[in-house]
């Protein structure tokens, strides 16, 4: 037998999930059968899987030892270089900057060093995340940026601060807003609204006026801040956030994001390559605001986030538009 005692960083989750993250290696179906079974009690009794854990709570597992060794897989924090920069941090919640060329998660088995994995080191290294002592937890990021894409990812240090993170971005009550560098002169601000659907094989998006099979609504809000010599710097804003929208609705109004490889201008990119050694596109997630959060993260309503361009962004902008370019 064994007894858990639930902590503060695993409550506020149903009992059946936190087995499953506790016993990673064991099935569903494993874990309902110990309790039909009644081999799992609830503050001494029966548990049914659909509890609601607090701090304090006891939960007794009538297996061996062995048994339960062999349904846990052990934890590893692999060491990881940090290349972000960290722009909020407090107990339960992390802000960083992540540069472009840096994978949020891994795709592929090999993929190593990720934002992740250097996330969880950092915690590692100042102590705020022992995966031998919290077993049942990992902290998480809530959301995500493609590789080549710099700017703000929120993180959750405890299961409090991925829990409330990932609310507040469901509830869009955190609002996403962008810099990119666009081809043409874009003089008013406007709303693109269009599904996307996306083609996994060419890993692109495809647009449309109507939703289709598998079309997916999206829309994108864009103000443009300076334009000058056949080009434009553009604030967006993100109502919703699908995969490649902001590149694909800039493409379908005629005017693609500089640097884009895959829907933008090969000419231009090509120019930007060569002048600025620009090798990615010029899309930056610069601001987040925290505008009406509630619950556990009320305290953060009202927060503005901001990750600063990177230097060849800031040299390419003040390069077309002057130094006194307005850039938040």
């Amino acid at each position: 037998m064994k007894e858990i005692r639930i902590t503060k960083n695993e409550e506020n989750q149903r009992l059946d999930k936190f087995l499953l993250k506790y016993m990673n290696k064991a099935s569903k179906a494993f874990i309902y059968k110990l309790l039909r079974k009644k081999r799992i009690k609830f503050n001494g009794k029966k548990a049914e899987g659909n509890e609601l854990l607090q701090e304090g709570d006891s939960l007794l597992l009538y297996l061996s030892e062995e048994t339960m060794t062999s349904f846990m897989e052990q934890k590893v924090i692999a060491e990881a270089k940090r290349h972000f920069a960290v722009i909020y941090e407090d107990d339960d919640v992390l802000a960083v900057a992540k540069p472009a060329g840096l994978l949020t998660h891994p795709e592929k088995s090999e993929d190593n060093d990720t934002l992740i994995d250097q996330v969880l080191f950092y915690l590692y290294q100042k102590g705020q995340y022992a995966p031998s002592l919290q077993s049942s937890f990992t902290p998480a990021l809530c959301n995500r940026l493609d590789r080549n894409t710099s700017g703000i990812i929120l993180a959750g240090k405890t299961l409090k601060g991925v829990q409330g993170l990932n609310e507040a971005i469901r509830n869009r009550q955190v609002d996403k807003y962008y810099l990119t560098l666009v081809k043409g002169e874009v003089k008013d601000s406007g709303e693109i609204s269009a599904f996307l659907s996306k083609d996994e094989g060419k890993n692109q998006v495809r647009i449309s006026d109507e939703a289709g099979i598998d079309g997916k609504q999206s829309i994108t809000r864009y103000r443009p801040l300076a334009y000058s010599k056949g080009y434009t710097l553009l604030e967006i804003y993100l109502v919703t956030g699908k995969t490649h929208q902001i590149r694909a609705h800039m493409q379908a109004m005629g005017h693609p994001v500089v640097g884009d490889r895959k829907y933008g201008d090969p000419k231009v990119n090509q120019e930007f390559r060569q002048e600025y050694g620009l090798a990615n596109q010029f899309l930056h997630g610069a601001r987040l605001v925290f505008s009406d959060t509630s619950g556990s993260l009320a305290y953060l309503k009202g927060t503005r986030l901001l990750a600063p361009l990177p230097k060849v962004f800031q040299e390419i902008a003040e390069d077309i538009f002057g130094e006194d370019v307005r850039l938040d």
